[in-house]
């Protein structure tokens, strides 16, 4: 019998489309080599004899992916709500994560992060480090044995930061994140890098002209901020009075995915709270993928980004906890969150724009952002099997429930101790 062939029985939920979910109870999901083969009410012939995994009617669905976030920040979430994103950025961020200079805090507090994020909602993610290249290596080695599939940055900054937390110049920064990348050539299997200029007002054009020609040399995807807070947008253009709008400010320099739809430079802008129709159009031109943030964005009172617009507009969009202006790291609370922003949005703001379903705001946890990741977030054939199994008779109710009660219920009240399995590309996490 093949050991990488099995199957998970119990009540299956996973996206089709956007806006359609596929409830099957007392079915199968297959796996084979860490990839799903389908699924299936009844098992068809060839898979009568492979192992199954029998979950009774706990609900089976595909991992998350959160797009956005920032592991240093983990330890001091839940603090500085009440600050905007440039104050909270210069009182609490940037002294915070200057102490990642010090590799034994460093190991404490991530060893604190990857540990929880392990047991989250997420398979997935993609993740700001700090600057320090010692504290990034430490940890993606960290991520690696965690067996989550994630994409780390080392971030790049050297303007406007602090004089504990910024880079000596932009020869310095580019120096040192080329000597991360070759000491981590070849070293991981589940953890890759991505280039991570921290935002525009953090980079001098230097930097950004050498970040551009890594990205082209190593292939790399990229990670940033886009158009989040007023006061940051009028900071860019401050800064750089070349450039048409907050977006060309990074395409300048080849990081803002490309016009072939991204393919040359995979990129993820997160927020994009407040673009303009121009910027909007370019995201679509070259692929960009939004890492919609609702909690982080309501937090530090950045606005409520135009979601149903971008998915009119067929952008890609996934969601992303933010932390820590986001202070939750349930994907769970980010699909929830996205769906009540969203009301808010429509009664307040553009009554033409109609709230997120729950069908759309789980795409977008799965399908939509996975897809960063290529075949990731549903139980579709050919697609990596990325799992969760979930015990939701924690919740009590009184009477029957159909499968897709029983998952709102799970997004709206549930928190990982419903978690009774994960699997990231067949492997079992725990």
């Amino acid at each position: 019998m093949n050991k990488d062939l099995f199957a998970l029985k119990g009540t299956i939920c996973y996206s089709l489309t956007p806006r359609t979910i596929n409830f099957m109870e007392n079915s199968y999901v297959v796996c084979e080599n860490g990839i799903c083969t389908g699924t299936f009410s009844a098992l068809p012939d060839e898979y009568q004899n492979i192992k199954v995994i029998d979950m009774g009617d706990q609900l089976i669905i595909p991992g998350f992916t959160d797009l956005h976030l920032h592991a240093p920040q983990y330890a001091y979430r839940g603090t500085g709500m009440d600050l905007e994103l440039l104050e909270w950025l210069n009182t609490i961020t940037f002294p915070q994560e200057a102490r990642y200079a010090d590799l034994s805090y460093a190991k404490k507090a991530y060893s604190i992060f990857v540990d929880d994020l392990k047991h989250s909602f997420t398979t997935r993610a993609c993740i700001f480090a700090t600057m320090h290249r010692p504290a990034t290596e430490l940890l993606m080695d960290m991520l690696e044995e965690s067996g989550l599939a994630t994409m780390v940055g080392k971030v790049n900054m050297d303007r406007n930061g602090s004089p504990q937390l910024q880079e000596e110049s932009a020869a310095v920064s580019a120096r040192d994140t080329r000597q991360w990348l070759e000491e981590i050539s070849g070293r991981y299997e589940h953890t890759s890098p991505i280039l991570t200029p921290r935002f525009t007002p953090s980079c001098t054009d230097e930097l950004m002209t050498e970040l551009g020609k890594i990205q082209k040399e190593y292939h790399l995807p990229v990670q940033s901020h886009l158009s989040e807070n007023f006061g940051e947008i009028a900071w860019v253009k401050e800064l750089c009075p070349a450039s048409k709008f907050y977006g060309d400010a990074y395409d300048q320099f080849g990081l803002f995915g490309d016009p072939n739809g991204g393919k040359e430079c995979p990129t993820i802008m997160a927020h994009c709270v407040h673009s303009t129709d121009e910027e909007i159009q370019m995201i679509k031109d070259h692929g960009v993928y939004i890492a919609h943030c609702p909690a982080s964005n309501t937090d530090i009172g950045s606005g409520i980004a135009p979601i149903r617009h971008y998915l009119n507009k067929g952008l890609h969009v996934g969601l992303g906890t933010d932390i820590a202006a986001g202070f939750s790291l349930s994907i769970f609370r980010a699909i929830a969150d996205t769906i009540q922003v969203s009301k808010l949005r429509w009664r307040l703001m553009d009554q033409n724009q109609s709230p997120i379903t729950l069908e759309e705001a789980f795409y977008m946890a799965t399908m939509g952002g996975g897809a960063f990741f290529g075949n990731v977030g549903t139980f579709m054939e050919n697609y990596e099997f990325d799992a969760l199994i979930l015990d939701d008779s924690i919740l009590r109710h009184p009477q029957p429930l159909t499968a897709r009660e029983r998952l709102e219920r799970l997004i709206y009240l549930s928190d990982d101790r419903c978690i009774t399995g994960k699997y990231v590309s067949g492997n079992k996490i725990f």
